[in-house]
């Protein structure tokens, strides 16, 4: 099969490519998401597989990134068995070329590392694999979905700090609210983040999932000082508990669900450019993450 990207051989001397890829990176090319939690048990990654289908549908070119390395389970809900994962490109045994997977035509998947050390516990040398892997997808596609790990630590931090749009998956239940309102406190206290974007899943309405938004919402507004986006919500649907079942996107298994109309509805508003901030000169992910590692 034909390579799904193109990529140059690995600089022998990693501190200068890091160095080469700051001077060409500054302009954005992809547009970076990144999903996270507060905490587990909130359908993050469902939400991301869904999402990156979702876009793909609309006719964009989307790259998902399971980079929650330790509980990778993208492939899983899939349905895909990957031979290689980003374990390979940490340890320098494959190049993002050899392990990424085509879902359909428009859909490509890099596979995370499910039962290996996670993310928050790289070496600066496997962080450095990494950002160089990830300088080949920021310029072959529209959108890169970096589902990362749940909670806060100091490289999946770096992540979210560095994205365009960091999309916060949270629960209408008091606990995961507190642990999504830690995460949105974090980010709050970056230089130059991206946009904050709330989406609430397994709302049983639009009510509750707008009362739970709003109050979030203007929290963060009043005492962080900080903006929020309501990205909008997934209403609890039983189809997607018997679509994980079969190890199927509830969005390709169940098009025709409430919770598809919902990923379908904010795909839409991602594709129409909501969260944009339209900062054109801002620095490009690439350059970004190797300013918050300062590489």
């Amino acid at each position: 099969m034909a390579p799904v990207f193109d990529e140059k051989p690995f600089v022998q001397d990693q501190a200068e490519g890091l160095r080469q890829l700051a001077k060409g990176a500054y302009y954005r090319t992809a547009r970076v998401i990144a999903v996270t939690s507060g905490k587990g048990g909130v359908g993050k990654t469902n939400i991301s597989v869904n999402l990156a289908l979702a876009l793909s549908g609309l006719g964009k070119k989307v790259t998902l990134v399971d980079l929650d390395l330790g509980l990778a389970n993208a492939d899983i809900l899939l349905d895909i068995e990957p031979h290689y994962n980003l374990s390979h490109i940490i340890s320098r045994r494959k190049s993002i070329d050899e392990i990424i997977m085509p879902i359909n035509g428009k859909l490509n998947v890099v596979p995370g590392a499910s039962g290996v050390e996670k993310l928050a516990n790289l070496s600066d040398e496997e962080r450095e694999a990494l950002i160089m892997s990830f300088d080949v997808l920021h310029r072959s596609t529209d959108y890169i979905i970096f589902d990362t790990g749940a909670g806060i630590s100091k490289n999946t931090t770096a992540f979210l700090a560095a994205a365009d749009d960091v999309i916060v998956v949270t629960i209408p239940e008091p606990t995961a609210v507190v642990d999504a309102y830690a995460v949105i406190k974090m980010l709050s206290r970056e230089a130059d983040k991206g946009n904050i974007l709330l989406l609430i899943n397994m709302a049983q309405s639009r009510g509750e999932a707008e009362r739970y938004a709003g109050g979030i919402v203007t929290t963060a507004n009043r005492l962080l000082n900080a903006y929020v986006g309501k990205l909008g919500f997934v209403i609890s649907d039983s189809s997607v508990q018997s679509a994980v079942k079969q190890r199927k996107p509830f969005y390709t298994y169940y098009p025709y669900s409430e919770a598809s109309k919902c990923i379908r509805t904010i795909a839409e508003k991602i594709s129409k450019g909501v969260g944009s901030n339209g900062a054109t000169e801002r620095p490009g992910f690439i350059s970004r993450l190797l300013s918050v590692f300062k590489v």
